[in-house]
């Protein structure tokens, strides 16, 4: 069987931990974010796991190291 290609842009958006989670970051980021408080713009920060609807789905796009 051939070697599988990876999603470059789900390479990009999506971090895999050490323990094969798999952790997305926040939307709402980039755009006027003047208005938010600086509790709500450091939570953007952080990395949040990603549903587990969409992990079947990100297997595919991710074949490596999703195992």
């Amino acid at each position: 069987m051939p070697k599988l290609k990876t999603h470059k842009g789900a390479k990009s958006r999506f971090h895999i931990t050490g323990t094969g989670r798999l952790m997305r970051a926040k939307g709402m980021k980039s755009h006027l974010r003047r208005r938010r408080t600086k509790r709500t713009k450091r939570l953007f920060d952080e990395m949040v796991p990603v549903a587990a609807s969409d992990r079947r789905r990100l297997k595919r796009l991710l074949p490596y190291g999703t195992g």
